[in-house]
């Protein structure tokens, strides 16, 4: 069960990440709430997730998923660049989360 809301809490990140594009510099109410409310469950969930995991594996994992994800949709929701260095980074994101998984 920690895993499944780990894993939540890394959508949850993904989706105040990209939130933080549709608010205008928080000048748009409904975008701006949906942000904050990603941010909070986001936090909620780690919270969760770290009573019975290790807090360092939760942590770079969270951030991971996040951070994998939201490169990922901003390629395909704001045109971001695709190259091969950036895709190798990833990869090794990747990478590092399975092996913290798996470690852990």
């Amino acid at each position: 069960m920690p895993w499944i809301l780990l894993t939540l809490a890394g959508l949850f990140e993904i989706g105040w990440a990209i939130g933080l594009k549709f608010t205008d510099g928080f000048t748009k109410p409904l975008p701006t709430a949906l942000t904050a409310g990603s941010m909070v469950i986001s936090i909620v969930l780690l919270g969760l997730a770290v009573k019975t995991l290790p807090i360092g594996t939760a942590y770079a994992i969270w951030t991971g998923i996040g951070t994998v994800g939201t490169v990922m949709l901003g390629i395909f929701l704001f045109a971001e660049p695709v190259t091969a260095i950036r895709m190798g980074c990833i990869a090794l994101i990747v990478t590092g989360i399975l092996g913290l998984k798996f470690a852990a």
